[in-house]
């Protein structure tokens, strides 16, 4: 049988304006990585041939498009946005794509996420875990999560290096680790400031298996429950709604990284697979470490004598974007 073609959520692209940008303000070596990555639309559908991949969401990873100018930001996130939407619009049956916001500018991030998803077609929007400093539950981002929530968007969270990343990586590259961290820290944001219970319709997706968050879940709700409502941790309300575990489960997350034979495994047993997703993390991680990672997920103990992770994960894939 012909193996099911896998839905990669978790694809990014870069264009030369883009990195221009970025190395003109200072941004040499992104995240503590070597450089920037190549890319082009013949080598990513090589990929996708080589893996078997039916169609990826492209969007922009980190460092995102603000570097500290709200408008070169805003005209940055428009230039990118463009260019993955003529993408999209070339190649629909193979490529979605996640449009960029100029974050932590919300007046500019609303803008854009309305060009985007009225005007571009975009399939969702992506953001980074925090923006300058600025984690997803601040209060300043309200305004944008009213919106996408009653739009019933797709928010594509893509991690970051956090505050203070030098100090805190000894001079490793930040997606090896604080990106993982990054991750459980701005879904605890989003949880103990009670924003995921406010904005239900939000379709959050978080990437590499949620990085920290299956092995957290259980401590963040033993103090959440204990610090009580004046906690300044917590919401007002909080502490009454479903618990954490419960509220985490209802989001979506890619396995993008280094799935099995551990990751996942430890994913399921806290949060469970129907919401579980392929991402490759292609360009950022290079075609031969991208197809190592297919064979592990192909070759692990799959999820029951009847389905496979292919078909597990596009079909979840499918349910996801059916929604919209």
């Amino acid at each position: 049988m012909t193996p099911t073609g896998l839905v990669d959520v978790h694809a990014h692209f870069v264009t030369d304006g883009y990195v221009a940008a970025a190395r003109s303000a200072g941004v040499e070596h992104p995240d503590g990585m070597p450089g920037w990555p190549a890319w082009s639309v013949e080598r990513h559908l090589d990929l996708m041939d080589r893996a078997g991949i039916e169609k990826s969401y492209l969007s922009i990873s980190s460092p995102g498009v603000h570097f500290g100018d709200d408008a070169a930001a805003r005209a940055l996130a428009r230039e990118v946005n463009a260019h993955g939407a003529r993408i999209g619009a070339e190649r629909p049956e193979w490529f979605g794509h996640f449009a960029s916001l100029p974050l932590p500018d919300v007046e500019g991030a609303l803008a854009e996420a309305a060009h985007a998803l009225d005007e571009l077609g975009a399939d969702g929007v992506t953001v980074e875990t925090n923006h300058h400093g600025l984690y997803l539950g601040d209060p300043r981002f309200e305004p944008l999560w009213e919106e996408l929530d009653r739009r019933g968007a797709v928010v594509f969270v893509h991690p970051t290096s956090p505050p203070h990343a030098d100090a805190l990586s000894l001079g490793r590259p930040r997606p090896m680790l604080e990106f993982l961290f990054d991750s459980a820290r701005t879904a605890s944001d989003l949880l103990l400031r009670g924003v995921l219970a406010r904005r239900p319709r939000i379709r959050w997706i978080l990437t590499h298996g949620g990085g920290a968050l299956p092995l957290l879940a259980d401590r963040m709700e033993l103090f959440r429950t204990l610090l009580g409502p004046d906690s300044p941790g917590n919401a007002p309300g909080a502490v009454e709604q479903p618990d954490a575990v419960e509220q985490l489960g209802r989001l979506w997350y890619d396995m993008a990284g280094t799935p099995f034979p551990r990751q996942i495994p430890a994913f399921e047993a806290a949060f469970g697979t129907e919401r579980l997703l392929y991402g490759s993390d292609y360009c950022w991680t290079p075609a031969e470490a991208a197809l190592a990672q297919v064979g592990t997920v192909d070759s692990a103990a799959q999820p029951s004598a009847t389905d496979t992770w292919r078909d597990l994960t596009t079909r979840n894939a499918h349910r996801l974007f059916a929604h919209a």
